[in-house]
């Protein structure tokens, strides 16, 4: 048995101190295979983050290859930036959608930033009186691109359920934004009524 897969059997184990140790031994590696794929240095830490958080929180099915954990850490790192890279095209893709106008003059290119920063705040708004479940499934299926069924599965509720919820989610955001007056209906974490 090599040095790491003893650390990696404590870590197993649930070892804070040895997770950390395989964090020092491979997040140089990981990062470095993140920012080859992605543009942003900061993009490139999220994904080094999200395999490290993997790879704790799959900890008793990764499978070892060599004595190493880093090829599963390299391939999760991988299919992290090409979901990031997916979602940034996406919204580059809907903004680029987007209908605009000409702007004539610096008065009305700000008005159209301050009419952007107020959608976005009443946007958030909106967001926060759905319960967090129906939130992740709006966001899940819009921005991330998963389909109904494989955002079910990850909050945990079955496809039919998700479909429900979705569509309520999507009729209150809609009635919010299309309101002058949104709804303060506001949901804790736990999804309770606030």
């Amino acid at each position: 048995m090599n040095d790491e897969e003893e650390v990696w059997r404590r870590a197993r184990d649930g070892s804070g101190e040895a997770f950390a140790e395989l964090f020092r031994m491979h997040r140089d590696s990981v990062f470095r295979r993140a920012a080859a794929m992605l543009d942003q240095a900061h993009d490139a830490e999220d994904a080094t983050a999200v395999a490290f958080f993997e790879l704790w929180r799959r900890r008793r099915s990764v499978r070892v290859v060599n004595g190493t954990v880093l090829p599963w850490l390299l391939v999760t790192v991988a299919n992290t930036a090409r979901n990031q890279r997916r979602s940034v095209n996406r919204y580059r893709r809907l903004l680029a959608s987007m209908p605009r106008e000409e702007t004539q003059d610096a008065e009305s290119e700000a008005a159209g930033r301050i009419d952007a920063q107020i959608l976005g705040i009443r946007l958030r708004d909106a967001l926060a009186t759905l319960k967090p479940d129906d939130a992740a499934l709006l966001v899940l299926t819009t921005l991330d691109g998963l389909s109904v069924a494989d955002a079910a599965q990850v909050i945990g509720v079955k496809p039919g359920t998700a479909r429900m919820r979705l569509k309520r989610a999507r009729d209150g955001l809609k009635a919010d934004l299309g309101s002058e007056h949104p709804r303060s209906t506001r949901y804790d974490a736990e999804g309770e009524l606030a």
